[in-house]
């Protein structure tokens, strides 16, 4: 076997043809070895957008190159001289090649090892450490990948039936990404900057009539502007308030009582001292002081109990149960909030809809009468949810899977120690959290590429 055909083989330009090669030292005074190339006449003077041949339209003197994968510590270049085209229906252009795609620097083969580390859970930093490229780069691979690897972005929007729509913050909580997640498939459709009606109206004008037809149900947490798009754009679909959220709303509420209960035991503690400090008989002195030592270890308790009262009973450990007792017989506001919460989780699951109903609205009418201002404000917000939490159990419809992507996307946030540029962070997202595959360089066969992606 010749050199030439060896480095065709090693370099994956199958449809190319090696001219010349040459080992030099680069600025860094590494080895780097630079190959010309030039692609086979079925492949050349092809239009970058449509693929179709085309006339030349001026031929260029200076040589273009494209970094391929490293061989051991060597860098590797790809030098060719690429004409410009002129296709009847995209203009003038830089004529495609066989080993890139139009207006990347860098081979097919370089960009799917580098979105595969990506994904594979490596930081940007080591990634560009290893690849020997800049840290701003990899997010650009990684775009790139995404257009690359993804030959119809059409195709994810085909046999929605059942979608997931929540918004996930980045940036410690200051910003905000809206993602859609298909319920049947586990992945991710469709991801966009920012949160709010104006965001996921874009989602919707990107489906036809037909595919914002077949929406069958969507779930969600109780913000009203996925309600607005719902009742806009898929009249027909059903809305679902999963459970989780509800329980979510009725631990916020609890853990607000919980505060109160706290507050109340502070001021009692304030009240005994004051008045230790007045007294001046000794004996009864003692018993204040007696009683300040249980105040203080009541406020105490209540202080450290939020996980006790917020966690399901089923799952408290010993010591969570006994404090939880402790508290429920020091204060009877915080007791009652949480009967009231743990009889709102029994209810959800109800396997019967007309049965989970009836729950309901009986307590909501105990919840009505208890006097508790932030358990009343939340039988208001599940009254007027109400037909959506009872879609929820009818078609046993959950926004799990969507929290759990949210999870997974801060995770990749972090283990990319952020980005900070929002679109190679939506491109790392449809590359983790979609069907997509990224292929490895000579491992398997490579998804359709669309050309022409710049």
């Amino acid at each position: 076997m010749t050199a030439k055909r060896l480095l065709k083989l090693l370099l994956n330009v199958k449809d190319a043809y090696v001219d010349d090669y040459d080992l030099t030292l680069d600025r860094n005074g590494r080895l780097a070895l630079t190959v010309r190339v030039h692609p086979s006449k079925k492949d050349q003077w092809r239009c970058p957008e449509c693929g179709r041949k085309c006339p030349v339209y001026d031929c260029v003197n200076v040589e273009s190159a494209w970094r391929g994968m490293d061989f051991g510590s060597v860098t590797v270049r790809i030098v060719a001289r690429v004409p410009r085209i002129e296709c009847k229906k995209h203009g003038v252009l830089t004529a495609m090649v066989p080993w890139a795609q139009s207006g990347s620097r860098f081979t097919r083969d370089f960009i799917s090892l580098t979105a595969w580390l990506v994904k594979g859970g490596l930081s940007k930093k080591c990634v560009s450490e290893l690849l020997r490229i800049d840290w701003k780069t990899v997010g650009r691979l990684v775009k790139l990948a995404w257009k690359m690897l993804e030959a119809n972005p059409k195709e994810r929007y085909k046999g929605l039936k059942l979608i997931g729509i929540d918004e996930t913050s980045y940036r410690k909580g200051h910003s905000y990404i809206t993602v859609v997640v298909n319920h049947e498939t586990n992945t991710v459709v469709w991801a966009h900057k920012g949160h709010g009606k104006e965001v996921l109206d874009l989602f919707f004008k990107e489906l036809t009539r037909e595919q914002r037809e077949s929406i069958e149900v969507v779930t969600g947490d109780g913000a009203r502007w996925i309600t607005d798009c719902i009742r806009e754009h898929c009249p027909n679909a059903k809305r679902c308030v999963d459970p989780f959220h509800v329980v979510e709303w009725a631990n916020a509420a609890l853990d607000e009582v919980r505060r109160e209960a706290w507050r109340r035991a502070l001021d009692k503690v304030q009240r005994i001292e004051a008045r230790i400090g007045k007294e001046k008989d000794e004996k009864r002195k003692a018993k204040l002081k007696d009683k300040l030592s249980k105040a203080k270890d009541s406020a105490e308790q209540i202080k450290n109990s939020r996980y006790a009262v917020g966690k399901n009973p089923e799952h408290l450990t010993a010591r969570q149960r006994t404090k939880l007792e402790l508290i429920q017989a020091e204060d009877g506001p915080l007791a009652r909030a949480h009967a009231m919460k743990e009889q709102l989780r029994i209810i959800f699951r109800e396997t019967d809809a007309d049965e989970a109903e009836k729950s309901l609205d009986a307590w909501i009418t105990r919840t009505q009468r208890c006097r508790i201002e932030s358990f009343v404000e939340l039988q208001r917000k599940i009254a007027r949810h109400k037909e959506h939490i009872l879609n929820a159990i009818r078609f046993k419809a959950s926004n799990a899977r969507i929290e759990a992507t949210n999870n997974k996307i801060k995770l990749l946030i972090r283990v990319a120690y952020g980005f900070r540029n929002i679109d190679s962070m939506i491109s790392l997202i449809m590359l983790c959290c979609s069907s997509i595959k990224i292929p490895l360089p000579g491992r398997e066969a490579p998804q359709p590429m669309k050309q022409g992606v710049k």
